[in-house]
């Protein structure tokens, strides 16, 4: 019997509802039969609980296994929630902890520079945008919400990466490399250390065409209560309408609007922290 067949009895998961795919139903049963119990479900219990035949439910585990989503403990022949849900739950959880708040922020920011704000978080080694404001002008910067740039060659990347030791950067370069993505991308080690420094200094990072040719970037890092990086803010915009003269104006931007919702959500700055 494929995983697409109806099964007697199968509870819940019998139930055909408009446009279900049902094995992807079947497995997403499985996840929450497995979340009821943090102690984690022996196979029979999962099969009972959730009404489908055991030989259906270990071919699910097992491809959900694959990837991360449940794990099982041979110890005890315990099922259990794997790290990936959980990488996937927390995901959600930081979208509402920082959208809601930040959107008034990014507002106000792409109406002071009358360029796009967005919002991003660091996710495998990468920056994903989580949200914007939108430019207002006709000609204006393209950043898709959910895509993803490498840390060393984006703004908000470069923001974050400033807030590492050497070692961590180094560490960091060492699983991502630094790929010649345009001809102004830094991809060397020494140069991208300098490039940090600077940003240390001043407060904000700049993309200077060296992710997309032709966008210029500003960003600066939100910090959570313990003074470590919670996700980063920037403006970017076409090298037509940010030339690199208007590029300290808008780091300064950029950087207040970091340091007003890094407040908001009850961070604090590391000049900051108490000893």
């Amino acid at each position: 019997m494929s995983d697409e067949d109806e099964e007697p009895g199968a509870g819940r998961s019998e139930k055909r509802r408009s446009g279900l795919v049902q094995s992807v139903d079947r497995a997403l049963t499985l996840l929450e039969v497995l979340a009821e119990d943090e102690e984690g479900h022996r196979l029979t219990d999962i099969a009972t609980r959730s009404g489908l035949s055991i030989s259906t439910v270990h071919r699910l585990l097992t491809t959900l296994e694959q990837r991360k989503f449940v794990q099982f403990d041979r110890s005890d022949g315990m099922w259990h929630v794997g790290r990936q849900a959980f990488t996937v739950g927390a995901t959600f959880a930081r979208q509402r902890n920082f959208v809601a708040p930040a959107l008034p922020v990014l507002r106000r920011l792409r109406d002071r520079t009358r360029e796009t704000a967005n919002l991003g978080v660091v996710d495998e080694g990468e920056v994903v945008v989580l949200t914007q404001a939108e430019s207002r002008e006709i000609m204006r910067a393209i950043t898709r919400v959910g895509g993803r740039a490498p840390m060393a060659q984006s703004g908000m990347g470069k923001a974050i990466l400033a807030t590492y030791s050497d070692d961590e950067v180094a560490a960091y370069i060492k699983r991502a490399a630094l790929r010649p993505i345009t001809a102004r991308a830094i991809t060397r080690l020494d140069v991208l250390r300098r490039d940090l420094e600077v940003t240390r200094a001043r407060g904000y990072a700049i993309d200077d065409e060296e992710y997309v040719t032709g966008l210029r970037c500003v960003a600066a890092v939100i910090y959570n209560a313990d003074a470590e990086p919670l996700c980063a803010i920037s403006v970017s915009g076409l090298t037509a309408r940010v030339p690199a003269d208007r590029l300290d104006t808008l780091g300064r931007m950029v950087a207040e609007a970091a340091g007003e919702l890094t407040q908001l959500l009850g961070g604090t700055t590391p000049a900051a922290r108490p000893a």
